[in-house]
C-alpha cells in the first residue's frame, strides 16, 4: 500500500493538468480553493503543480506559513523549472 502513495506523487508530478481535469470534472476540490473559474485556468495553462499545491493547502485548512510555504515555493519552482528548461532547450537546437 506505501508503495501506491509513491506512484500517485509520480503520477501528479508527471501529468498535474490531467489531475487538474479529473479533479474539475469530478470534485468540488478546485471550486473550494479557487473562486471563480479565472485562476484555476490560468494555473491550468501556466502553473499547474502551484495549483494544486496551493488547492491541497486550502482544502486541508493548513495555514499558509512555515512548512506550508515551502511546499508552495517548491511548486512554484518546479513549474518555473520546467517552462525555463523548455527554451533553453529550444533555443539550444537552432
Amino acid at each position: 500500500m506505501r508503495a501506491m502513495g509513491c506512484i500517485l506523487v509520480l503520477l501528479l508530478l508527471a501529468f498535474p493538468r490531467v489531475l487538474m481535469v479529473f479533479l474539475f470534472l469530478t470534485s468540488t476540490y478546485l471550486q473550494r480553493a479557487y473562486h471563480g473559474l479565472l485562476i484555476p485556468v490560468l494555473g491550468f495553462l501556466f502553473l499547474p503543480l502551484t495549483t494544486l499545491v496551493y488547492a491541497w493547502l486550502v482544502n486541508n485548512h493548513l495555514p499558509l506559513e512555515g512548512i506550508n510555504v515551502i511546499f508552495l515555493l517548491i511548486a512554484v519552482i518546479v513549474d518555473l523549472g520546467g517552462m525555463g528548461s523548455g527554451e533553453w532547450h529550444r533555443r539550444s537546437r537552432y
